[in-house]
């Protein structure tokens, strides 16, 4: 039965229950603590909830530990902001592979092509597929095979001679194996001239009926391949 009655909810009021906690720390300590501006709800199983004051150092400790936390946050977050900031300084254009004179055309399998005449041309010849061959032509509506190259070239600002036979001696001589799109290519013992087009073909304005158009290029019809400069 007394065990049983511990248990029970008790139903003094808490201004009792308050002072039976400070009579009891009284009792113990010989003094009654000081009443601090500050308190703290707590709960005796059994009796139930009242107010603890708070000793003033305590709180003080408290202040300090949380000003130093606050300070800590600070100091996180002044160490992500400058991450943050090399971050953004690495941007693309600063991690690009610097530009050395020599360097990529150095490294295999990369072709300049883009960068020269040679893409600009062929370009130009490639916006008149269609065009009618008519001899003697050279632009901008009607081609030769001479006339059409040369239309081309001036387009990228390269002015070439008007016969195949002439343009058979322009820039240097290329290797079948390392033609380049936009490269001439030299036919029918220099009677005829073509702009190569990658991917074994060439873009040529054939012959009379015919038009600005593709064709496969045959390697033993080649007299030479020339690489405008």
């Amino acid at each position: 039965m007394g065990r049983h009655s511990l248990q029970r909810e008790s139903r003094l009021p808490n201004s009792v229950k308050g002072a039976l906690v400070m009579g009891a720390v009284a009792s113990a300590t010989g003094a009654m603590p000081a009443v601090s501006a500050m308190a703290q709800t707590i709960n005796v199983p059994g009796v139930g909830d009242f107010d603890v004051p708070v000793d003033s150092s305590f709180t003080q400790q408290v202040k300090a530990v949380n000003q130093a936390l606050a300070d800590h946050a600070d100091l996180i977050k002044d160490h992500a902001d400058q991450i943050k900031a090399a971050q953004k300084s690495l941007t693309p254009q600063s991690l690009q592979q610097p530009s050395i004179p020599g360097l990529t055309a150095a490294l295999p399998g990369v072709q300049q092509q883009h960068q020269g005449p040679q893409h600009i041309a062929l370009t130009a010849a490639q916006s008149k597929i269609g065009s009618d061959y008519v001899w003697g032509a050279s632009g901008p509506q009607n081609f030769d095979c001479s006339g059409l190259v040369q239309w081309a070239y001036k387009q990228a600002g390269v002015n070439l001679p008007r016969t195949s036979f002439e343009q058979s001696h322009v820039g240097k001589p290329v290797a079948f194996k390392d033609l380049q799109p936009g490269d001439l290519v030299i036919q029918e013992g220099g009677g005829h001239v073509a702009m190569y087009a990658g991917d074994g073909k060439i873009l040529q304005a054939p012959q009379s009926g015919e038009t600005v158009s593709y064709a496969h290029l045959d390697p033993n019809s080649i007299v030479t391949a020339r690489r405008v400069a």
